[in-house]
């Protein structure tokens, strides 16, 4: 990563490099790698673990002491989990029961922050959650002094579902899923966007204050990003998924400086567009899968891939996901995505103007036995703000999908295990800007 603006001979280097690379894919082993400083306690998705699986974190940055700023991480079933910068759990809040036992449980999916939001009480900063198992955002103020814990819960108990109609719909589970918060420096209103499970429908929720301090929201407009693409070819091409699905998204990120979002479409690519849903998406890099048949196989419930027709990028591999953005106070950063299909982070700069072009990008390699590599990242957050002694460069904190080693499971095998790392943001800057 740079740490001062691009010279212009900078600049044409890139520009040939980038044209290199256009040409021949980048492979996990040509980038450069980083470790872990510590991690989180592994969680378990298995009844003696709550159904606790790891997905997506966010950094909220105590401004009184940076040195005590936290990391809020959702676990899907096993509800939300707040974490020092030693990676020690801090909290831990449940997610909502099943209306009854038939219906399907909360289940959180995504977090991202909102500062000073505007409530009946007064400003305050909050943790806006995607309970993908009801349909619905959860809304939980922070103040570290609290005595019962930092997050605690305002969500307007009138709020509605976000995409479902009635309980057998948000029971289907084509619900919210992916979530980025967005706050519009014209008007001072405070938004999500949240994407649908299985769809191509993202919409823009405005944050609004409720009764007694409480938060619910209200639709502003929706948006469905393509399911098929023309192919230079002159073919129509569709992801292969199981049948009924359309290829969903879950990363995203907000520019703050220009409204500009960023939305990972797993099996496509990412999406660059308005965070307030109007004018034309622009795809700024496609997955290398991307144009390649596949033929859905019930029995397996697998897709076989048929013969890569080349139309494809050269840096992400499927599932994108994980986008945040790394900022620079001059106005220059990253934006910072999981190419989880071989386990790398893939950077692009953050100027439109330029075209988001690529910038390079890395791994987390094991630092130990115990402190192991990341695999199959789904989210990531990254600040680039001092954090005390600890982090003083600023802090990068990312889901591994396959925490290592894993536990027994008394049976003869072992427990599927996720958590989150942490890593140091300097280290990241040291290695990716060479």
């Amino acid at each position: 990563m740079r740490t001062t603006h691009r010279t212009a001979r900078r600049a044409a280097a890139i520009a040939a490099l980038a044209t290199v690379l256009a040409a021949s894919p980048v492979t996990a082993a040509d980038l450069p790698t980083v470790t872990a400083t510590s991690e989180t306690a592994a969680l378990h998705d298995d009844e003696a673990g709550g159904n606790s699986d790891a997905d997506d974190p966010a950094i909220w940055r105590n401004p009184a002491h940076p040195g005590r700023s936290l990391v809020v991480a959702t676990a899907k079933e096993g509800g939300l989990r707040v974490y020092d910068l030693d990676a020690r759990l801090v909290q831990s809040l449940p997610a909502p029961k099943p209306p009854s036992e038939d219906d399907a449980p909360g289940r959180f999916n995504n977090v991202d922050l909102v500062s000073g939001l505007r409530t009946s009480t007064g400003r305050t900063d909050v943790a806006v959650v995607s309970d993908r198992g009801n349909d619905r955002l959860r809304i939980y103020r922070i103040a570290p002094s609290h005595p019962g814990g930092p997050l605690t819960d305002i969500t307007d108990p009138a709020a509605a579902p976000v995409f479902s109609t009635d309980q057998a719909e948000i029971n289907d589970q084509r619900t919210a899923y992916g979530l980025a918060t967005w706050k519009d420096t014209a008007t001072g209103r405070s938004y999500a966007l949240v994407s649908q499970r299985e769809r191509t429908r993202l919409a823009l929720l405005e944050l609004v204050p409720a009764a007694d301090g409480t938060v619910g929201y209200r639709k502003v407009r929706t948006l469905d990003l393509p399911s098929s693409f023309r192919l230079p070819n002159g073919t129509s091409w569709t992801p292969c998924l199981e049948p009924g699905e359309l290829p969903q998204i879950e990363g995203m990120v907000v520019d703050p400086a220009t409204g500009t979002l960023y939305a990972g479409q797993e099996d496509v690519g990412i999406w660059r567009l308005r965070a307030d849903l109007t004018g034309k998406p622009v795809l700024v890099d496609k997955v290398k899968e991307y144009g390649v048949p596949g033929t859905y196989d019930e029995e397996s419930e697998e897709c076989t891939p048929g013969a890569d027709p080349g139309y494809g990028g050269t840096r992400l591999s499927a599932d994108v996901e994980g986008l945040t953005l790394y900022q620079e106070p001059d106005g220059d950063g990253y934006l910072l995505a999981s190419s989880q299909g071989d386990n790398t982070f893939v950077l692009y700069d953050r100027e439109v103007s330029e075209g988001n072009e690529y910038e390079g990008g890395f791994r987390i390699a094991a630092a130990s036995p115990t402190l192991d590599s990341v695999e199959e990242c789904d989210g990531a957050a990254v600040l680039n703000a001092p954090l005390g002694d600890r982090y003083p460069h600023g802090l990068l904190v990312v889901q591994d999908g396959q925490e290592t080693p894993e536990a027994p499971d008394g049976e003869g095998g072992t427990r599927t295990a996720t958590g989150f790392k942490f890593v140091d943001l300097g280290a990241v800057v040291d290695a990716t800007d060479r």
